[in-house]
């Protein structure tokens, strides 16, 4: 859900690194500070923890995902608070909320809103559409025929990465249990979610993440978050609120409207060579740069 081996927050365009941008200036300064050296112990190291692999925890994470993978639709609310370095020391959080609804085999919505720049993006089976409504920006790509594929070419071609993608997936088991080093049982929270919750904990070789699956209802509500080669140990923290199963859905609903008189740009890696955006309030395509 929050796991990725490569991202930690991904932009919907090329305007989208603005915030990014910033928060890598800052942790870029950080990391070049002065450290001291730590001082030499002729302490030995306690042993590593042996890896735990309960079966209680394993069953409830098979359980949310065979709850999740039943459903035909979905819609849920996906409030993510992330961390970035500052220059005092101290972690920075930023935060971002998500309107998702979802439709499988092959349509999405995704409504983000948040510190950075407003996003949206729709998949309708056929074409995956990114827009940016502040700078009326679009880019349009043709798209595989399922939303796990698109969730994994949206990535690829243009860096944009939800980090709810396990739960929009076919097989959200599949996807948690590859690599699987540890997972083991807590126990209850009546605070988490406004609803009674189990507490678990599953580990892989590059993130640690604590998650509350509703003890009855069998649905995730809040996942915390620590990638493992992360020096800085950086928290992340995505809760998941308004959970509907099986919705009636509209046939409308994995388009806008709005787009139709946005600049369109090319469906690309924000950080793509040549890549330049339109000049605000014309249409057409990204052209190459002048430098190449």
């Amino acid at each position: 859900m929050i796991q990725h081996k490569s991202a930690r927050r991904a932009a919907l365009l090329a305007l989208s690194l603005l915030l990014a941008g910033s928060v890598g200036a800052q942790q870029a300064q950080a990391a070049t500070k002065a450290v001291k050296p730590a001082k030499t112990s002729s302490r030995v190291a306690a042993p590593a923890p042996k890896p735990v692999l309960e079966s209680r925890a394993i069953d409830l994470l098979k359980g949310m995902s065979a709850r999740l993978a039943a459903a035909r639709s979905m819609a849920f609310t996906a409030t993510v608070m992330y961390e970035a370095p500052s220059l005092l020391g101290p972690a920075l959080a930023y935060t971002t909320s998500s309107e998702v609804l979802m439709q499988r085999p092959d349509k999405l919505r995704v409504l983000t809103r948040g510190d950075g720049p407003v996003s949206e993006f729709y998949y309708d089976g056929k074409t995956m559409t990114a827009f940016a409504p502040a700078e009326n920006l679009v880019a349009v790509a043709a798209a595989p025929a399922t939303v796990d594929a698109t969730l994994k070419a949206a990535f690829e071609s243009a860096a944009i990465y939800f980090p709810f993608s396990d739960v929009l997936l076919a097989d959200p088991y599949k996807n948690i249990g590859e690599g699987l080093t540890n997972a083991f049982y807590i126990g209850q929270s009546k605070v988490v979610g406004g609803t009674v919750t189990n507490m678990l904990v599953f580990v892989n070789d590059y993130v640690f993440v604590q998650i509350w699956i509703g003890a009855e209802d069998q649905l995730p509500r809040m996942l915390r978050a620590v990638f493992r080669d992360d020096p800085l140990r950086l928290r992340h923290q995505l809760e998941l609120s308004n959970w509907q199963l099986d919705p009636v859905v509209a046939a409308d609903a994995f388009a806008s409207g709005k787009t139709a008189g946005a600049a369109a740009i090319a469906f690309a890696h924000p950080a793509a060579p040549g890549f330049t955006p339109p000049a605000r309030g014309k249409p057409g395509a990204a052209q190459p740069s002048k430098n190449q």
